[in-house]
């Protein structure tokens, strides 16, 4: 498939308000929450930010009323493409719109040669598994390594790795520069899930061949909102080239429908499939793209460098009262069998004090953003450790 694409558009100009309007503090974005002080749980679910919410009942009344035509609410799968774009780094034209993960990233383990070799760390998502795995019966291996010594498992045998940019079960960031370049090394494919990671983690989905997010956790979107980059050329190193544009031949839009023709086609034959990315969009849930667009503008009024900074500082805040040393993830696990770390009732006193947070791979996970602030941090603090800090 050609998946050729047009040039960026061109840079706004200055005047534009998106250029020239100063960034959004941490305090004014958090006043668009209305979450309970002491929601820890982002690594499951982003409550909306209320711009967000509202946008999303306004198109559910409109439903109801049967006031509007559908095509109002479809436009905002448009601006939420670019707006991602503009997030991760590329042109619109290079982002496709889906539902899931597993289901954008269908068609790449379709387009795999039989036999290919997919390297993943040893405890990924399995919606960055399965996908692969499920083609087994025609030779695909899945091959796993710790997360820690991933760039060194790649090796001449590695047709594509797939990695979280953050761990969801342990909050792990991947050293995402040292897999990249020995994938390129060695001319094996890269697809990075950044689901635990995009809101409060700055991604350069130039740096990947494949960006898989979905949005409804740190982008704070209804569920059922998700997105994929691809490459608008093929490249490669070495002798890598070949192999990697008959990969991008092979590389076919299986969900392709009505949406995926860019608005051109409805009925029957020929088919008329958009160009680039767009082919591979699957019809959209309208309502939940109208909540997706006005979290997205949010996250770029705020700044993903703003946020990172404060994600950050409160999640080192709540690993030192934890005795722990600091961490570059907004994501914090407790062991529940760490021998070493004990606080019985913790899981009590959490519930009792109206903590929000998860269990994951036989952790408590807290995942700290930009709607959090210190008083939360405590919270949490005072329910693990029974008020006694380490």
């Amino acid at each position: 498939m050609d998946i050729n694409a047009d040039s960026a558009p061109p840079a706004p100009e200055p005047t534009d308000p998106a250029v020239s309007a100063p960034p959004l503090t941490i305090t004014q974005a958090r006043a668009e929450w209305d979450v309970h002080r002491t929601f820890l749980d982002t690594c499951s679910y982003g409550p909306p930010p209320r711009r967000g919410w509202d946008a999303m009942q306004r198109s559910l009344d409109e439903w109801r009323a049967g006031s509007v035509p559908w095509q109002t609410w479809a436009e905002s799968v448009d601006a939420s493409r670019e707006l991602f774009g503009r997030l991760v780094g590329v042109p619109a034209d290079q982002v496709v719109t889906g539902a899931a993960v597993s289901q954008l990233l269908a068609p790449i383990a379709a387009a795999l040669p039989d036999g290919a070799e997919v390297l993943i760390p040893d405890i990924e998502f399995t919606s960055g598994v399965y996908p692969f795995a499920v083609h087994a019966d025609r030779g695909v291996r899945v091959r796993t390594a710790p997360l820690t010594t991933l760039a060194e498992a790649v090796d001449e045998s590695t047709t594509l790795v797939s990695f979280s940019a953050a761990q969801s079960a342990t909050g792990e960031v991947a050293d995402i520069p040292a897999i990249t370049r020995r994938a390129r090394e060695v001319g094996a494919l890269t697809v990075l899930d950044g689901t635990q990671a995009a809101g409060w983690l700055p991604l350069n989905a130039a740096e990947v061949d494949f960006l898989a997010v979905a949005a409804y956790k740190w982008l704070c979107a209804p569920r059922g909102t998700a997105f994929l980059t691809m490459p608008s050329q093929v490249t490669g190193v070495d002798g890598s080239h070949l192999r990697r544009t008959e990969f991008f031949d092979r590389l076919t839009p299986l969900a392709a429908g009505w949406f995926a023709a860019g608005g051109g086609a409805s009925y029957g034959m020929p088919m008329h499939l958009a160009d680039g990315a767009r082919a591979f969009d699957i019809s959209p849930a309208w309502h939940s793209w109208v909540g997706m667009a006005p979290a997205l503008e949010l996250v770029l009024d705020v700044g993903v460098e703003q946020i990172h900074t404060h994600d950050l500082a409160l999640a080192n805040r709540f690993r030192a009262g934890l005795g722990m040393s600091e961490s570059n993830s907004a994501i914090v696990t407790i062991d529940l069998d760490d021998s070493r770390h004990s606080w019985p009732g913790a899981l009590d006193r959490l519930d009792a004090a109206g903590v929000r947070y998860s269990q994951a791979g036989g952790n408590m996970r807290f995942g700290f953003h930009l709607f959090n602030d210190e008083a939360d941090v405590d919270t949490a603090l005072n329910a693990v450790t029974d008020g006694v800090t380490y």
